[in-house]
């Protein structure tokens, strides 16, 4: 049986209808990502804009509230990915404080908005009744992580702080220490029931030259500070003693798990519960355990009692701090480790404005009211 003929090609290699095989296919990702494109800078734009829009009704509701913020030469961009908020200076004012700082950035990717980084630029200057503060840094970067019902964990790192605080007719604190970090997260299990809040403070190489007077001592010290603050979330942007007093009433406190400073070779570490009275005055207990603090305790006993008890009780200190090394067992003369050489001393108790270490009084302390 024959086969038909097969139909013959045209020299151009065309098919006989004469028509070309579409091409349309090799465009198709071209037109595909340019639409993507132009729906994400129009998703940007509208993002951008009602940030613009929330920001202005969130300064104008504090400004209703007597809380100005001033954001100097503000501007939005980060495009495509981000929302970048920039401020050439940022100035706040209420009716007990004020405080400018310098050049403030502000950023969240447009896909995790609820995670934000700040970086911000000195110098700072606050005004806050009587007292006057300014510092400066040669890095300041925040971070915050934000949830549907709180917030997960925020963060603050200074590097190269330095400043001085003035009160009225007072002797000005200076001040500057190396590296600085504060971090605080929801306490678990007690966020939701006590707005509880555990933070954590650390501070490296520290100088503070008034402290130094006073100890003796010209080293540089390092502070560490873990501490929950109990109902946390009663705290808002109002004057500090509106907020304080309402942090008092809702049974706020300051529970200290740890407080640890080291200054040469003097070492104090504390732990216990603080909140306020009813005069706004410190109160709770601090179990104490320390190091090197003999001589000072004796120093300042000696006020009170004279200075041949101050130096008896300086003795008993020294004694409970563990100046007899062989009772820690070790030998007379030798290095303990550093933990091995804290003892405990008596607890320091703050109550009705007055401090007493164990059965003492410490002299010429008096606990003022903080608002």
């Amino acid at each position: 049986m024959a086969q038909s003929p097969t139909p013959a090609r045209s020299p151009s290699g065309n098919s006989p209808s004469g028509k070309s095989p579409s091409r349309k296919g090799l465009f198709l990702p071209y037109i595909l990502l340019g639409t993507l494109v132009i729906a994400w800078s129009i998703g940007w734009f509208y993002i951008r804009h009602r940030a613009a829009t929330e920001m202005d009704a969130w300064l104008a509701q504090e400004s209703a509230a007597g809380r100005t913020w001033n954001c100097a030469d503000r501007s939005i961009g980060g495009y495509p990915f981000r929302i970048e908020l920039r401020c050439a200076s940022l100035a706040f004012t209420r009716s007990d404080s004020h405080f400018t700082l310098g050049p403030v950035t502000a950023v969240v990717q447009v896909y995790q908005p609820r995670q934000g980084i700040l970086e911000v630029g000195g110098p700072f200057h606050v005004e806050q009744g009587d007292l006057t503060a300014d510092a400066t840094w040669t890095s300041l970067e925040g971070s915050f992580h934000g949830a549907a019902d709180g917030f997960v964990r925020a963060s603050l790192v200074v590097d190269g702080a330095k400043g001085s605080v003035h009160g009225a007719g007072a002797a000005p604190i200076d001040f500057d220490t190396r590296h600085l970090e504060f971090h605080a997260r929801p306490t678990p299990g007690r966020f939701d029931a006590d707005g509880a809040v555990d933070t954590s403070l650390r501070v490296s190489e520290i100088r503070l030259p008034l402290a130094d007077a006073a100890l003796g001592n010209s080293d540089l010290a390092d502070l560490a500070l873990d501490a929950t603050i109990n109902r946390a979330t009663t705290l808002r942007t109002g004057t500090v003693a509106r907020e304080l007093e309402a942090w008092r009433r809702a049974g706020g406190s300051l529970d200290l798990a740890l407080l640890s400073l080291a200054k040469g070779e003097r070492r104090l570490q504390a732990k216990g519960t603080l909140d306020l009275d009813a005069a706004h005055r410190p109160q709770g207990q601090l179990d104490l355990r320390a190091a090197g603090l003999e001589a000072l305790v004796g120093q300042v006993m000696g006020q009170r009692f004279g200075a041949e008890k101050g130096a008896l009780i300086g003795n008993l200190v020294g004694q409970l701090l563990g100046a007899r090394r062989d009772r820690a067992g070790t030998e007379p003369g030798a290095t303990a480790p550093n933990e091995a050489a804290l003892k405990a001393l008596p607890p320091l108790r703050l109550a009705e404005g007055r401090v007493t270490l164990g059965p003492f009084p410490i002299p010429n302390v008096q606990l003022p009211p903080l608002y």
